[in-house]
């Protein structure tokens, strides 16, 4: 993308200058009480930050599934979203997970969410904080597609102010970038000369993206990836921005929350 693209949207006061991630990290701890793959396990989840969990402490039959194992319906999920957990995280998997609306969290073990509310970008009324507009104006970053997939997980991956622990492990990182080989995943990247600023990365799936984490090491560099992947998006046909769920940051851009129910009929649209 030239340095003089234009960042569209509506221009709006800026809110709080840090950088913020696509979804929260957490820490949680489970007790199975058995561990048979025919039989659903009774997880007690401890969850030292509520991810807007209905409690802090969830004991919920979660079915454990084996490799050849398929997802179950996530429209049947509770409302935190708890759908599955697995001791595998492939390429595989997370084809098959995304198109169903579920996605991974935590990687030991791996557990599988469809949150009810969802957090998305609607991309036709994307919010522009004022000064960021000002920002991209100036052609501060250079942006380029899948130039630096590596990169840019690893830097999602690290620890960063506000995020002192990342849910982005060693099997995350094998997995999605296996992913990107497939040419599903993709990264967006924001440069400084030869140096890599910050960026962001996704799953996309027909015209479906869903954005997984972004980081930041020049302020506004990965505010300014996010609003390059959206214009691009948009002008690819996404029909479809799934983050996720809304955090203060995404909240700046316009991000809303909509049911469960509307989000898996937008992905059925976005995907087939």
């Amino acid at each position: 993308m030239p340095e003089e693209q234009s960042a569209g949207g509506q221009t709006i006061d800026e809110g709080p200058a840090e950088q913020g991630p696509l979804r929260r990290s957490f820490t949680i701890t489970f007790t199975f009480t058995n561990f048979s793959a025919h039989r659903p396990l009774i997880v007690n989840l401890n969850v030292n930050e509520k991810p807007k969990f209905p409690h802090s402490i969830l004991k919920l039959p979660v079915p454990l599934l084996r490799p050849s194992d398929p997802f179950p319906d996530p429209s049947a999920a509770k409302r935190d979203g708890l759908v599955a957990i697995t001791r595998d995280l492939t390429a595989e998997r997370l084809l098959e997970a995304y198109p169903l609306g579920i996605f991974p969290w935590t990687e030991n073990p791996v557990t599988w969410w469809s949150p009810d509310p969802r957090g998305i970008l609607p991309l036709g009324r994307l919010h522009l904080p004022r000064r960021l507009a000002q920002t991209i104006r100036t052609g501060k970053f250079r942006f380029t597609i899948n130039q630096a997939f590596g990169e840019v997980i690893r830097g999602c991956a690290q620890p960063a102010p506000g995020r002192e622990q990342s849910w982005i492990g060693p099997k995350f990182v094998l997995a999605y970038t296996e992913l990107h080989k497939r040419g599903h995943a993709v990264s967006y990247e924001a440069w400084q000369g030869d140096k890599l600023a910050g960026g962001l990365y996704g799953v996309k799936i027909g015209r479906f993206f869903a954005g997984e984490s972004m980081f930041s090491q020049v302020r506004d560099a990965s505010s300014a990836a996010l609003v390059f992947a959206a214009q691009t998006l948009q002008e690819e046909g996404c029909r479809l921005f799934d983050l996720q769920m809304v955090t203060p940051h995404t909240a700046r851009f316009g991000a809303v929350e909509i049911s469960r129910k509307e989000y898996l009929e937008l992905l059925r649209f976005a995907v087939g």
